[in-house]
């Protein structure tokens, strides 16, 4: 019987969701679709010090806005919640106290003064920089005495004792055969002063207790994969399979932050990229399929998903691919569905939307011209608002060919039966052209500066469409001298 996939997200909670982020819970996400898996999410949130009020409920609704959820957390009032690592203290307590008992960890007691000597010192004979093992080789009797003198606990740290001379051998799905010394890795702190884990230890016991099968996870977790296969073995667990996923780059190839709020994924729809457009070009941030296609429904990346495409390289975060991609999803998902996310920045300008099938037509029209949804109000403006007309505009319909064309249109506009408009509209403008013997931008000129404010724009039977022929003749009466 083969091993369920079993694949979790596990953020800090000390900001908003990154882009970053976003790609490791979607690749997880994908992988545990495509195998008929289960995607957890846990809060790695034992970094008290770090703690943002709110960034959990960022991290769960940003999630939500891309569509990706979780299968597995904790319940509470019938309702699915993520896993929290601070609840889960008493767990992590019981296996630091096996380490201690079977030499894997010690009690160290170095003052933050001790330690920043020890680095200084270190530094000045360009040694690595590490802990040196000071506490390591305490006797039993030492120990005790000095736990006994701590008020509260809160006077030591628990290290991992690692070996002096064991190189690491792991596969890595991306990286391939991977191998660290471990006289490169220091005693890691498993457990603060705070009495609170640190990631290292959190992250593997929750890891074994989920039943975690693959870890995905960034491409800086790598050289720490050693300490992590250390405490498996400590604890005679079997570790997980290891997937650790490119870096992202800016162009310029430097490490993308991830602590810049630019680049989290709240601000870039509020910015007005689509959660589709979103999915996609993270999804390319470090995978691409067989036929190297880039447009994607989150149904077809979970078809065409596998962890084997992944890339080893760094991964170019591009915004104008992104802007490419969400005007793509603009112009192409279906009308009604961009015109109830454009609703909210037209309402933020007083633009009254009640007439559905105007509101349908405007942006039908408009989202053909822009990459992000809040362009579309400059787009939309002219069709809502009276437009300012510059004098060189003016001076144009007040011309005696303008003022002829006007009067013909608007008394022909009065005749035309409403149904199927735009085409009896351009029957319109031909009969015009021919009757007056007028053309050219002599013809459309002063009817689009009289019906949309400018001499460029929209042709004439499509602005006809869009206001209705009652407001057209309203508007051209207007310019009549």
């Amino acid at each position: 019987m083969s091993q369920e996939i079993r694949v979790r997200f596990a953020p800090s909670p000390t900001g908003l969701l990154h882009l970053g982020g976003a790609r490791t819970a979607l690749y997880n996400y994908l992988f545990a679709k495509k195998s008929n898996g289960k995607f957890l999410l846990r809060i790695e949130d034992t970094d008290r010090t770090r703690y943002v009020e709110g960034s959990v409920e960022n991290l769960v609704d940003s999630l939500n806005e891309l569509g990706i959820e979780y299968d597995e957390g904790p319940f509470r009032e019938g309702e699915s919640k993520p896993y929290f690592q601070s609840e889960r203290l008493d767990i992590y307590h019981k296996h630091v106290q096996e380490l201690i008992a079977n030499d894997k960890a010690y009690y160290c007691f170095c003052s933050k003064e001790e330690l920043d000597q020890m680095r200084e010192k270190q530094q000045q004979n360009n040694e690595t920089t590490k802990y040196n093992g000071k506490c390591k080789n305490l006797s039993e009797e030492e120990v005790k005495n000095r736990l006994g003198q701590e008020s509260g606990g809160n006077g030591y740290v628990v290290r991992m004792k690692m070996p002096s001379d064991k190189i690491f051998y792991f596969e890595d799905l991306v990286r391939g055969s991977v191998q660290i010394a471990s006289d490169q890795i220091e005693d890691q702190v498993i457990l603060k002063a705070d009495g609170f884990p640190t990631y290292h230890l959190a992250a593997v016991i929750d890891d074994h207790y989920m039943k975690i099968s693959h870890v995905l996870r960034g491409e800086e977790w790598l050289y720490s994969t050693p300490k992590h296969i250390f405490l498996y073995e400590s604890l005679g667990w079997t570790p997980p399979i290891w997937v650790h996923l490119p870096l992202l780059l800016n162009t310029d190839r430097s490490k993308l932050s991830k602590r810049h709020g630019d680049f989290s994924v709240s601000n870039y729809l509020q910015m007005g990229y689509l959660k589709e457009a979103i999915i996609n070009f993270v999804a390319l941030l470090g995978w691409h399929s067989a036929d190297d296609r880039e447009l994607y429904t989150l149904d077809e990346l979970i078809s065409e998903f596998s962890l084997e495409r992944l890339t080893k390289s760094g991964a170019i975060f591009d915004i104008t691919k992104l802007d490419w991609m969400n005007g793509h999803y603009i112009r192409n998902l279906p009308l009604e569905y961009i015109a109830e996310l454009c609703k909210p920045y037209f309402t933020k300008e007083s633009m009254d939307t009640s007439d559905e099938t105007k509101y349908l037509k405007v942006i039908n029209r408009a989202r053909d011209q822009i990459t992000k949804l809040p362009e579309i109000i400059e787009h939309a403006r002219m069709f809502y608002e009276e437009m300012p007309i510059s004098e060189e505009n003016m001076e144009i319909v007040r011309q005696e060919g303008s003022q002829l064309v006007l009067k013909w249109f608007v008394e022909a506009l009065n005749e035309v039966d409403r149904a199927n408009t735009k085409e009896k509209v351009s029957d319109l403008v031909n009969t015009c052209s021919k009757e007056l013997n007028i053309k050219g931008k002599n013809l459309f000129f002063p009817l689009r500066i009289a019906l949309y404010g400018d001499c460029h724009g929209p042709d004439i039977p499509m602005l006809v469409d869009i206001f209705g022929i009652r407001e057209c003749v309203e508007k051209i009466n207007k310019f009549l001298v």
